[in-house]
């Protein structure tokens, strides 16, 4: 009962249903799926109070479940060969448990069903499905917390709205899981629309569904896995957020959003580092706005420029990219891509390229040759195509 998440492509209810009813014995109630997430432009703005603008990929998380009434939850995934983790749903933050590395994973929906405890939700049986590539920085984590929150509403018919739902699923990544994260990635796989990206005001949390439909300019959106993994509960995204409160409490605004005049506030930070923070995430928050504009305006072709400005950005002042991740930008722009960047949380994970569909095999070619004269191992690809948010499937 194992399947690596990217064995193959989409999802088939019906078949984790009946993985479902083999592993625990029972049929389940229902099955529920929750998508990864590209995040077309704004990088580390999300926890600054800032905007973003994110859409949802096909790949996703699945869940099966059926509801338990005694107060504990098991999870079993496909990824790691139906292991079981059983735990109460009562209980303190699932990080400090100490779980081997081999079931940390079940932090993600444990602790889902301890934050919505309060709301009314209990135990419950699940069984876990994939098809997002690990480590890519797709946000698989935010897809599970988001295909649990949702299976456990419907199975204890609790309601709760989306964004409201979105941020309990973020404090339990933020406190469950000990991931200091902002609310894009939960906001994303919750809210996105087919064929729209998803502008989204991490202050107040209010949203809007902008056109994004590359394939029907003529363009293709490449994800590149670079193969380069990540893990985002290590030091350096917290020390990233870390400065960025630094220095907004240096400049007397309650986030770096609210930094108004960039050259005065550069100015009074002596510590070149914050200078470097500070610079990224007040462009950025232009790059979206921008990038929001030629989208309402029809011209998705010319998100290029945009893309290109915010990796150069993460690269030099927020110092987040990484070699592989870099080398696939030149190599596509090269080839004639209109642009590409990292995304993600950086140090690992993917980059975007945003290219003419005609040229789209000599960019994979392009960043193919790359990798193989550096000696490493080859990046894969997939088409991103913006699609809908989670919904029950079954």
């Amino acid at each position: 009962m194992t399947r690596p998440a990217g064995s193959a492509t989409g999802l088939d209810s019906g078949a984790l249903a009946s993985a479902f009813a083999e592993a625990f014995q029972r049929a389940p109630e229902g099955v529920w799926h929750a998508p990864g997430r590209i995040n077309l432009i704004g990088e580390h703005t999300d926890y600054n109070d800032g905007l973003v603008l994110p859409f949802a990929l096909p790949q996703g998380v699945s869940v099966a479940g059926s509801r338990r009434d005694d107060g504990v939850i098991e999870v079993r995934s496909l990824q790691t060969g139906g292991t079981l983790v059983t735990a109460p749903v009562a209980g303190g933050p699932v990080a400090a448990e100490g779980r081997p590395s081999d079931r940390a994973w079940a932090a993600y929906p444990v602790g889902v069903a301890r934050v919505l405890r309060e709301h009314g939700t209990g135990g419950a049986s699940l069984l876990i499905d994939s098809d997002l590539p690990q480590g890519a920085g797709l946000s698989s984590s935010a897809a599970l917390e988001c295909a649990t929150a949702l299976a456990l509403c419907d199975l204890h018919g609790v309601e709760i709205e989306r964004p409201a739902l979105a941020r309990l699923a973020q404090r339990a990544e933020n406190e469950q899981a000990g991931m200091p994260c902002g609310p894009m990635d939960q906001s994303a796989s919750l809210l996105c629309t087919a064929g729209h990206a998803l502008l989204l005001d991490c202050r107040s949390g209010l949203s809007t569904q902008v056109p994004f439909a590359p394939a029907e300019a003529g363009l293709t959106l490449l994800a590149v896995d670079t193969r380069a993994g990540h893990t985002l509960t290590g030091g350096e995204y917290g020390r990233r957020r870390a400065e960025c409160e630094r220095a907004a409490s240096l400049l007397g605004v309650a986030a770096l959003r609210d930094v108004k005049d960039l050259a005065g506030a550069l100015g009074s930070l002596r510590d070149p580092v914050l200078r470097r923070r500070v610079q990224h995430v007040v462009t950025e928050n232009h790059r979206v706005e921008a990038a929001a504009g030629l989208l309402r305006a029809g011209a998705p072709a010319e998100l290029g420029a945009m893309l290109n400005a915010s990796h150069l950005s993460l690269r030099d002042q927020f110092e987040i990219s990484w070699p592989e991740a870099d080398a696939a930008v030149d190599a596509a722009l090269r080839a004639g891509a209109r642009g590409g960047r990292m995304i993600g949380g950086g140090f690992g994970g993917s980059v975007i390229v945003l290219t003419a569909t005609d040229r789209a095999p000599r960019v994979r070619d392009a960043i193919t040759t790359a990798y193989a004269a550096r000696g490493w191992t080859p990046p894969n690809f997939l088409e991103a195509r913006p699609s809908p948010g989670a919904h029950r499937t079954r």
